[in-house]
């Protein structure tokens, strides 16, 4: 018999995941019944309380750039992570949040069960990039799919899903697995790069700017900014991009300063919220804008060039 936890566990295996952080708790009982087989897999970290799992997730995703999960009781216990899961949204980590639940048939009729609250589902929507909550058995498959899918494309982002104490145990079809995780790469207009390529040729004073979507690309851009002989400022989990003992870091004071000066400035994984809101733009200022997230781009001020 397949149940709705053991396809969530395949989940898991199925992102890699070595380690799960959790709190068990009853509503959760059938889930970590299905993972015990696994634990030598995907081992199970107890933690003392719920707020050290959201952020012990969300440490390991950022120490190891990829996606890691945790799994907690409704209510209190889902509202202990949240403040973790928050940050992992505004910094960009992938984080898979399994959130347990009470029974489907008590949900949202204030019986005052066991860590019962309203609208659980919409407020992991909030702090979530994706967010489903599993009501069928028949349909975990497509859902745990849909949401696996989001994590590991895009904007690196948390994702939330929910699961009722009921349905973790419930049987799916027999011949239920999940498809292989598809990841589409991001793919940048030709033509675009080309036109930033000479752009940067030709300036004067180039600026380069980073930020966190930029952290696994350090190779690239110390290359790219000894080329060009481009100063390099970073701004907050940009740090470390570009060594900061090199002869082009400069600190964000400094950077203020050569903005002022710079006919071209390359942003790249950054929103530009300090520079373009506080150090301010004039029509002389040409940016090409490199992100992941096409939305980010042009969100204060229209780039010159955005990729």
């Amino acid at each position: 018999m397949t149940t709705t936890a053991d396809l969530i566990v395949q989940g898991l295996k199925d992102l890699g995941l070595s380690h799960l952080f959790c709190l068990p708790g009853v509503q959760n009982d059938d889930f970590f019944d299905a993972l015990y087989p696994h634990r030598d897999t995907v081992r199970p970290i107890q933690v003392r309380h719920e707020q050290a799992a959201g952020y012990m997730a969300l440490g390991a995703s950022l120490a190891t750039g990829k996606p890691q999960a945790y799994c907690v009781v409704p209510g209190p216990g889902f509202l202990n992570t949240t403040a973790a899961l928050s940050t992992a949204y505004a910094v960009n980590a992938p984080v898979l949040a399994l959130i347990g639940q009470i029974p489907t048939g008590a949900i949202d009729r204030e019986y005052g069960l066991l860590h019962e609250i309203p609208n659980q589902e919409g407020i992991l929507g909030s702090l979530t990039k994706h967010a489903t909550r599993i009501l069928e058995p028949e349909k975990a498959q497509s859902q745990l799919h849909e949401a696996l899918t989001a994590l590991v494309n895009g904007r690196p982002r948390p994702v939330g899903i929910e699961c009722p104490m009921n349905i973790w145990g419930s049987e799916v079809e027999s011949d239920s697995t999940l498809p292989p995780l598809e990841i589409t790469p991001c793919a940048p207009d030709t033509e675009a790069i080309e036109s930033a390529a000479a752009l940067l040729e030709h300036s004067e004073h180039p600026l380069i700017i980073v930020g966190g979507g930029a952290q696994h690309a350090s190779a690239e851009v110390t290359e790219l900014a000894e080329r060009l002989q481009a100063p390099v400022s970073a701004f907050r989990t940009g740090h470390g991009v570009l060594d900061a003992r090199h002869y082009l870091s400069v600190t964000s004071p400094l950077g203020n300063e050569l903005w002022k000066d710079c006919d071209v400035v390359l942003a790249v994984g950054t929103r530009l919220q300090m520079q373009q809101m506080a150090w301010g733009t004039d029509k002389n200022l040409k940016i090409i804008h490199i992100d992941i997230d096409s939305n980010a781009i042009g969100r204060h001020t229209a780039p010159e060039i955005g990729i």
